[in-house]
C-alpha cells in the first residue's frame, strides 16, 4: 500500500481477513461499527477497493446478483495483502504520528495482530512517547529559566499533557494484554 496514509484500505483488508465481502457490505459495516476515521464514503472505499485490487493485495472471489439488482463483486483478502495489513498495523501501532487518526484506525483493527506482536509495537510506540515527553519538559525548563513568560508556552504544555495521556492508556492497556483481562482470539489465519 502505498499510500502512507490509507487508512480505508487498511480498514478494507482488515475487514476482509473476517469473512469475504463486496463494497457495499464493507460501507455498511464501516458505518455499523462507526470507524469514523474513515472519510469521503462511499466514494473512498470504492478508490481503495480498485487500488487494493491492482497491486493484488486483494481479488475477486465471485460475482453475486440480488433480483435486478447490479452485479456485485465479492473480493477476498491474499496472503500478501494479510502480509501488508500486519506490518501497516505494526507501523502505525509503533510509531507516534502527529496525525491522531492513524493511532484510532491501529487500534480499531488492532484485533488483526497476533497479540505479542501488539505488545512489542506499543511497547516500542511507549518507549518513543517517553522520549518525546523528556525532550518537552528539558525545553519547557530552558524556556523558563531563560525568562520566557509560562503563558507563551501553553501549547508546549498542552501537546505533553496529550502525549503524557496516550502513554498512560497505553501501559494501562498492556497491563491488561499482560494480565490477560482482554480476550484475544488469534485466528488461526493470522
Amino acid at each position: 500500500m502505498a499510500r502512507r496514509h490509507d487508512l480505508v484500505g487498511l480498514t478494507v483488508l482488515a475487514l476482509l481477513t473476517v469473512r469475504a465481502a463486496h463494497p457495499y457490505e464493507l460501507h455498511r459495516f464501516i458505518i455499523e461499527t462507526h470507524k469514523d476515521y474513515i472519510t469521503g464514503l462511499p466514494r473512498s472505499l470504492y478508490h481503495a477497493v480498485e487500488r487494493l485490487a491492482k497491486d493484488e493485495l486483494i481479488v475477486p472471489a465471485k460475482t453475486d446478483r440480488e433480483g435486478r439488482r447490479p452485479e456485485r463483486t465479492v473480493y477476498e483478502i491474499t496472503e500478501e495483502g494479510r502480509e501488508e495489513l500486519a506490518a501497516r498495523l505494526k507501523q502505525l501501532l509503533e510509531r507516534p504520528d502527529p496525525d491522531r487518526r492513524t493511532f484510532v484506525a491501529a487500534v480499531s483493527l488492532i484485533g488483526c495482530l497476533p497479540l505479542p506482536d501488539v505488545q512489542r509495537a506499543l511497547r516500542g510506540r511507549a518507549a518513543t512517547i517517553e522520549g518525546v515527553l523528556a525532550g518537552m519538559d528539558a525545553h519547557r525548563r530552558a524556556m523558563a529559566d531563560s525568562g520566557l513568560p509560562a503563558v507563551l508556552m501553553l501549547e508546549v504544555e498542552y501537546e505533553q499533557a496529550l502525549h503524557q495521556a496516550e502513554l498512560d492508556w497505553i501501559k494501562d492497556l498492556l497491563g491488561r494484554l499482560d494480565k490477560g483481562e482482554l480476550d484475544w482470539a488469534t485466528r488461526p489465519d493470522m
